[in-house]
């Protein structure tokens, strides 16, 4: 396999393990959701809550940098390796949990301590990372 095909392999594995670890964190927080303001009806409405309620919002920049990672996999022409490089680095920093402050990594925190899905998913995701 070359060095170009193995890339394209780990970002392909990478990108999996990514939404597997996304969908944990979302039925995780619709739980939580559901908790406080009843029953979703439809996933139709739970995507929209997704895009645009404030309780999601701190899932958003995962998602940006998961389409960013599946749009510098699918260019068929070799993909820039420093922006490969860059995105995964950001990707290893947000997945960066945080008991103290808030935002992302505080969410995070919480997420992990809360949902083993989570935790298991992390770890997947993590292995790929080093």
């Amino acid at each position: 396999m070359s060095g170009q095909d193995h890339t394209a392999a780990h970002l392909d594995n990478l990108s999996r393990a990514l939404l597997r670890l996304h969908k944990a964190l979302l039925d995780g927080e619709r739980v939580s959701y559901e908790r406080v303001h009843g029953r979703i009806p439809t996933n139709g409405a739970f995507f929209q809550l997704v895009l645009g309620d404030a309780w999601f919002a701190w899932l958003r920049p995962l998602s940006q940098l998961m389409a960013r990672l599946d749009e510098l996999s699918d260019e068929k022409e070799a993909s820039d390796r420093d922006e490969i490089t860059a995105v995964v680095g950001s990707v290893r920093t947000l997945l960066t949990p945080s008991e103290d402050g808030n935002g992302f990594g505080r969410n995070y925190y919480d997420a992990l301590q809360r949902e083993p899905d989570v935790v298991l998913a992390h770890a997947a995701v993590r292995a790929l990372l080093r």
